[in-house]
């Protein structure tokens, strides 16, 4: 090869290997066309687009992720600040909420401008996704403890850490809410918006104020519902047993089962008490082997089924399962415990958020004061802090969970039966943002009704968003449709 030829392929190589480094370094953003379909069907031109981020800001030799997006453009002649959708759980995918019961909504907010279906770090088509492969193995025969259900999870969450820490080389300690803030603050920079706002719920609601309090210059809006504030992670027993106190009214002024229930928390008790003397023994068939399996039920499992659906809409079902308990009649607790004991452990990603985040000492001596005095007692929060023992997420701080101040304009939105993230928690942030509202809906649990049980609601959002006043702060939502007591 001649000397020249020698020169200009050096050249190229060099240029390419610029052009593939180029490509793959923080901040590089690529959107492409893309057509968006829901889950009925319908289909819709968006942007699908990737974002590089460092794994770990504060490491020089950290990995490069992954962030995906999926942008609805806006159809304003002249579009606001992006409106970013921030999904909860953690662990949610904004993706995969804008192909579900909220895509009206998503292409109603195109009215302000783009709109984008956001997948936080670790969660649906971002890279890595985190999900954990291990699944519960718990005896069903015997009548379960803590101490074994947080034994089995351990062991799952054991072998998923070392999976991606060891195999896959991810550095978990990355995956915390003041990553994903920074996050956003890099979407920001990369679609070149001076501001964006925020349009989030539940575990949303956490990573929202906390991108507020970091970045305070970059949030034009900021709508909360379901408020989980930074000292929110773990729930507090007496706000559970207060949702358990306004259920019972609710169920004792229905005309269709108040009469058969006028006590519901009396009936919750009587149950629970049987079951811890003498657990049941129900048999069922096993949907994958069709084999006969016996479940024991005992006061853990239902205390665990009505904790971990409570203030959503299987709140509805509460009344039947509870009564069909005093009659002797354990299927479908047993039915959903054996579902539960067979069940995938979860998220890395969900596990480090919440573990990383956790709860001042003040908090944690309230919610061991509490759990003595009340129905559920901690159940609502298992099984954190248990499991946290095998993550060992470096904990974020109580600066972390200190109050938010900001003059951003946010508008809260709360339901009166939500349970999760009761009325109370956006009172409790909303002394720190003279610039905001609370919009309350009576009947409404958590996730979708906070949207989707009023058109109201999207008026007053949209009223919100063009930074008008909100109409109506206090909506009434259908009531509960109770599941009928008899089979």
């Amino acid at each position: 090869m001649s000397g020249s030829k020698c020169v200009h392929s050096l050249i190229a190589l060099i240029l390419f290997t610029t052009a593939v480094v180029a490509q793959h370094r923080a901040g590089v953003v690529k959107i492409k066309p893309y057509t968006f379909e829901n889950a009925a069907g319908e289909k819709t031109p968006a942007e699908f687009g990737t974002l590089l981020v460092p794994e770990k800001r504060s490491d020089p030799n950290s990995n490069l992720i992954e962030l995906a997006f999926v942008r609805f453009k806006s159809t304003a002649k002249n579009p606001g600040p992006p409106i970013v959708y921030l999904a909860g759980g953690p662990g949610g995918s904004g993706i995969g909420a804008a192909s579900g019961s909220r895509f009206p909504l998503f292409m109603a907010l195109r009215e302000i401008g783009d709109v984008i279906a956001f997948d936080q770090r670790g969660t649906g088509h971002s890279k890595p996704n985190l999900g954990c492969a291990d699944r519960l193995s718990m005896p069903v025969d015997v009548a379960p403890s803590r101490e074994a259900v947080t034994k089995s999870l351990l062991t799952g969450s054991e072998n998923c850490k070392w999976y991606w820490e060891k195999l896959q080389r991810v550095d978990l300690n990355a995956y915390n809410t003041n990553e994903s803030a920074d996050d956003l603050e890099d979407l920001r920079k990369a679609l070149g918006a001076k501001q964006i706002s925020l349009w989030s719920i539940s575990y949303g609601t956490h990573l929202a104020l906390t991108t507020i309090r970091r970045h305070p210059q970059s949030i034009h809006r900021a709508i909360l519902a379901g408020t989980e504030g930074p000292d929110h992670t773990y729930k507090l027993p007496s706000n559970i047993q207060k949702h358990l106190e306004d259920l019972a009214a609710v169920i004792k002024a229905d005309p269709e089962i108040g009469k058969d229930i006028p006590d519901f928390l009396g009936l919750m008790k009587s149950v629970f008490d049987r079951l811890d003397k003498e657990p049941a023994r129900v048999e069922i068939t096993d949907p994958r082997t069709k084999q006969k399996v016996t479940i024991t039920v005992n006061k853990l499992v239902m205390q665990y089924i009505i904790a971990n659906n409570i203030g959503t809409d299987v709140t509805a079902s509460f009344p039947a399962l509870l009564f069909r308990a005093s009659q002797g009649d354990y299927s479908n607790p047993a039915q959903v415990w054996f579902n539960i004991s067979r069940q995938g452990i979860g998220s890395a990603m969900s596990f480090m958020m919440d573990c990383a985040s956790g709860m001042t000492a003040e908090r944690k001596e309230q919610i061991q004061r509490e759990a003595k005095q009340t129905l559920l007692g901690d159940v609502s929060n298992f099984p954190f802090p248990d499991v946290c023992e095998a993550w060992k997420a470096p904990d974020l701080g109580d600066a972390f969970r200190s109050p938010v101040r900001s003059n951003v304009p946010v508008l809260f939105i709360s339901g009166t039966l939500d349970a999760r993230t009761p009325v109370s928690n956006a009172e409790e942030y909303r002394k720190g943002f003279p610039n905001s509202t609370h919009m309350i809906i009576e009947n409404a649990v958590h996730s979708d009704p906070l949207f989707l049980s009023s058109p109201k609601i999207k008026e007053g959002m949209l009223e919100f968003l063009k930074g008008q006043t909100v109409t109506a702060t206090r909506i009434v939502a259908p009531p509960l449709k109770f599941a009928p007591l008899r089979k």
